[in-house]
């Protein structure tokens, strides 16, 4: 582990905890499928064949290669049963609830555990874990920055907002509740007046006078339509969310994330939000910045450090994995205060191997997914190594700055081999290396790295590392047979300087 001031201490003893955190983890998972089990077998006995479904594929088949963030209800309190529901549907509602409120507390027993560990990692996705069984657990719900209000769950920020008397709409984004009901007949509010939604589009058609959307994160500029930069708004709000999550020792502390789970969080400065801006199209986004950038062409999206801002384009030529790659570079430099040029040094891949990672960000089954061997990039990274035997030592990866790699003929490649070892640091082994992970990060964007780091926080040697690597890429099974299109083309080096 890394401390504050740079230096080091054995964390033998931490990881023994986490071990047996992770053991006991996997036990209690194992002894709730059979309780589930047990369930849904007395359900058989009752002819409750919809209500046996459901219970044993409430747990489903995790993969172990992606993380899964629950998506969580807005809404307390689980769903009343209409009152002519049959006296066997009700005991078995009644029984499914309980199980889950039981194993919901011994989660979150075990997430505290994983604290002391210093493992918030492992922490929070016991904690989300929790939270998908009792979504109103307070203190898991408190944990994730929701407190109860107006029959609801909601952020200190959405709490302001509906306090001031204004309603959220997905289409709209924040209005004040009288207007909603126009809005969606197509009249639009501007400089005090009502005006048709054809006019409030002329208006804002220029970028210079573009809409302005605002979440709780982010301002967004756009002159595509206010509907969709809400729709960016609530993409960049998802990322935000569980970046938060799996990130949360890159910006807080590890005494902040104890007061975190303690129930006492300690006071932090409000951050700025983050600055987007969205153009209708691609010409619209080359033409404005093609005069700073002038190779901005190649690029379907940049973020800039200065000034702080991420610029991305609709149209055909949109790219949702680009938006969140550059988005999540955004992320980890507006997110506390970060060393100049970033990764010039070395460990450059690190910096672009978590953005390649967070690209692979979707919904499946209630979730918000990272990872997995089916995603495009792993798929480019194993064909790589199994098929091409391209392989880079991690003594000499780490020691390429951005330069290096950037300037380096087979750019392409390394992009790919970064992508898979920080697939691998995440997933390896149940995310033995993920905390190193993080604070590996947090050493890069501080400019306290060195190219022996990541051996050092791991406890492996980088030897070792390389060893373990090509062991998780093979247990993925057969190479790809094909070489998948995904190799990372880089923004314009000129736009950012990580």
């Amino acid at each position: 582990m890394v401390l504050a001031g740079g230096g080091f201490f054995c964390a033998s003893a931490p990881a023994a905890r986490a071990d047996e955190v992770t053991r006991l983890a996997k036990d209690l998972r194992a002894k709730y499928a059979a309780q589930l089990e047990e369930l849904a077998a007395w359900c058989d006995e009752q002819g409750l064949a919809h209500q046996a479904r459901k219970t044993r594929s409430w747990l489903g088949t995790r993969d172990p290669n992606k993380l899964y963030v629950t998506e969580l209800p807005q809404s307390i309190g689980p769903a009343e049963l209409p009152a002519d529901t049959p006296a066997e549907v009700v005991e078995w509602n009644s029984r499914f609830w309980r199980l889950r409120r039981q194993v919901a507390g011994a989660l979150e027993k075990l997430a505290r555990r994983a604290v002391v560990s210093d493992r918030a990692s492992l922490a929070f996705e016991l904690a989300a874990g929790a939270a998908r069984e009792n979504p109103d657990q307070e203190a898991i719900r408190r944990l994730f920055g929701f407190q109860r209000f107006q029959g609801g769950w909601h952020t200190l920020y959405e709490i302001d907002r509906l306090r001031a008397n204004q309603a959220w709409t997905d289409q709209f984004g924040w209005l004040p509740k009288s207007y909603v009901r126009r809005y969606e007949q197509g009249e639009r509010r501007y400089q005090g007046r009502w005006i048709a939604a054809e006019e409030d589009a002329r208006l804002h058609a220029d970028i210079r006078h573009g809409w302005e959307i605002e979440t709780e994160h982010y301002k967004i500029r756009t002159n595509h339509s206010l509907e969709a930069g809400v729709a960016l708004g609530i993409k960049l709000e998802r990322l935000h969310r569980v970046w938060r999550q799996l990130f949360i020792r890159y910006y807080a502390s590890e005494a902040q994330v104890r007061d975190l789970f303690d129930g006492r969080p300690r006071r932090r400065a409000p951050l700025p939000q983050h600055e987007v801006v969205y153009f209708r199209t691609k010409e619209d986004y080359v033409k404005a910045l093609k005069p700073v950038f002038p190779n901005v062409g190649i690029s379907t999206g940049i973020y800039v450090d200065n000034p702080s801002r991420a610029y991305f384009f609709a149209g055909d030529e949109y790219d949702e994995r680009n938006m969140y790659h550059e988005a999540t570079h955004q992320l980890f430099h507006e997110s506390r205060r970060v060393a100049p040029d970033v990764g010039a040094r070395g460990n450059f891949w690190l910096v672009e191997g978590i953005a390649l990672y967070m690209e692979s960000l979707r919904a499946e089954d209630g979730f918000h997914v990272l990872g997995g061997f089916d995603d495009v990039r792993m798929k480019a990274a194993r064909y790589r190594l199994l098929h091409d035997d391209f392989y880079v030592p991690l003594a000499e990866f780490g020691g390429m700055g951005m330069h290096a790699i950037q300037s380096d003929k087979r750019i392409a490649t390394l992009y790919s081999q970064a992508a898979g070892l920080t697939h691998f640091l995440i997933h390896y082994d149940g995310g033995r290396y993920r905390d190193a992970l993080v604070a590996c990060l947090s050493a890069v964007y501080d400019g306290r790295d060195n190219p022996l780091l990541l051996p050092q926080l791991t406890g492996t040697s980088s030897g070792d590392l390389d060893s373990q690597y090509r062991e998780f890429i093979t247990s993925g099974g057969e190479p790809p047979a094909a070489r998948a299109p995904a190799d990372k083309k880089p923004a314009p080096a000129a736009a950012k300087e990580d």
